[in-house]
């Protein structure tokens, strides 16, 4: 997992997982970890079947708690065990889902555990299906499916591949970083629901010859972070990416570009449709003028080589030129001295509502890291400076201090 999706925070809500009878049980067991890492307390239900697979004591050893199993096996002093996880759980995720547990969501049945719990939790509830193409594809399993969607429950498509038994086809359970911000979703505030949020991200790369280009080393992390940070407090997002090595989650739009006019081109296209962006792109100021089609051939004579350059277009300045007055526009700016009062002039001349500044010179902040000490100003004169923190905190609170100037 990325660490874009990395996110914590989630200290006092609960996700109740619903394990049912699929070779992909195992899977839950690195999943419930994931949740664990985001702060979550974690309780979960295993059908019969899918004891066959993992067991109870895997869940209760890793921490989850408590750790339902049989209906009539519950004990004596918890009488009530299917219908706790709608009293104490923010979310409850079904996965893998298998084609009768989905047949009893689809049909309100209630004759086990688990699907007794489905029908008396009145939160989210997330449905994750695992099981071989042809049943995937029979037609109850659709049809069971689409009543799932039409009853409420939030849907996560299963992928497609090789499954267990050796065929391909749609049904393999979902990757994590399909399921995972779908659960963190269902559990986070969603004030930036209806807002439509750009994010630029990632380096550009200005060629020179056939095999050379001038770039710098930025991952683009921390404008990962912002995006999935928004799609998770509800924003529609679109990413405006450079060549990064970065997943993102189906309901994040993304456009791929390499070179900074490309990502100008792009950018401005967008913004007459945004309520917010975010230009954490470490854009190349100036492109090589292009030596031309073919690899450049070294000369013989050590005589060293001069290489010319031209300006690239400034993006945030001239977003913050044609901002609306109900847009609202962040930049980021890499320094290595000087910070707030580039931070402050960059604020002004760019027509910024937030800038934030980290020192790329210093350990644990910059490219490539999954930290960052910010020093962080808003156009009403707020200040503040972050010490070192996780690039996903940086950007919730990025996005607290956005919404609340």
């Amino acid at each position: 997992m990325q660490e874009h999706y990395r996110f914590a925070g989630f200290m006092g809500r609960r996700v109740h997982l619903g394990v049912c009878g699929s070779i992909a049980a195992y899977k839950m067991l690195d999943f419930m970890r994931l949740l664990l890492g985001a702060d979550c307390m974690v309780s979960a239900t295993l059908t019969d079947a899918a004891t066959r697979f993992v067991t109870p004591l895997s869940f209760e050893a890793l921490g989850a708690n408590p750790v339902y199993g049989s209906m009539f096996n519950a004990k004596a002093s918890d009488p009530f065990g299917h219908l706790e996880p709608g009293e104490i759980a923010d979310a409850m995720v079904i996965a893998p889902a298998t084609a009768s547990t989905m047949a009893r969501l689809a049909n309100g049945l209630a004759d086990d555990m688990l699907s007794c719990q489905a029908l008396a939790f009145d939160g989210p509830v997330i449905v994750a299906p695992a099981m071989n193409p042809r049943m995937w594809k029979a037609p109850a399993t659709q049809r069971n499916w689409a009543a799932i969607k039409e009853l409420g429950f939030i849907p996560v498509e299963p992928d497609s591949g090789l499954v267990a038994c050796g065929e391909t086809g749609t049904g393999r359970f979902a990757e994590y970083i399909e399921l995972l911000p779908v659960v963190l979703k269902a559990i986070s505030p969603q004030d930036m629901a209806g807002k439509k949020v750009m994010v630029t991200l990632g380096p550009t790369r200005e060629p020179w010859d056939a095999v050379r280009f001038w770039s710098n080393p930025s991952s683009g992390t921390m404008g990962a972070c912002m995006a999935v940070a928004a799609w998770l407090r509800g924003a529609d997002v679109t990413v405006v990416s450079g060549p990064v090595s970065l997943d993102f989650h189906s309901g994040i739009k993304q456009v791929r570009v390499q070179t900074a006019q490309q990502m100008f081109d792009a950018a401005t296209d967008l913004w007459p449709d945004m309520d917010l962006a975010c230009c954490t792109a470490a854009v190349a100021d100036y492109r090589p003028v292009p030596h031309g089609a073919d690899k450049f051939k070294k000369s013989g004579a050590d005589s060293g080589l001069t290489v010319e350059f031209n300006n690239n277009p400034d993006i945030l300045r001239t977003l913050g030129e044609r901002k609306a007055e109900a847009q609202r526009l962040m930049g980021f700016a890499a320094e290595t001295s000087s910070c707030r009062e580039e931070a402050e002039r960059k604020l002004a001349a760019k027509n910024l509502d937030l800038i934030a500044c980290n020192r790329i010179d210093r350990e644990g902040s910059g490219f490539a890291v999954t930290t960052n000490e910010m020093f962080v100003l808003d156009a009403h004169g707020r200040r503040e400076q972050w010490p070192n923190l996780k690039k996903t905190e940086v950007a919730w609170r990025l996005w607290d201090h956005l919404l609340l100037s």
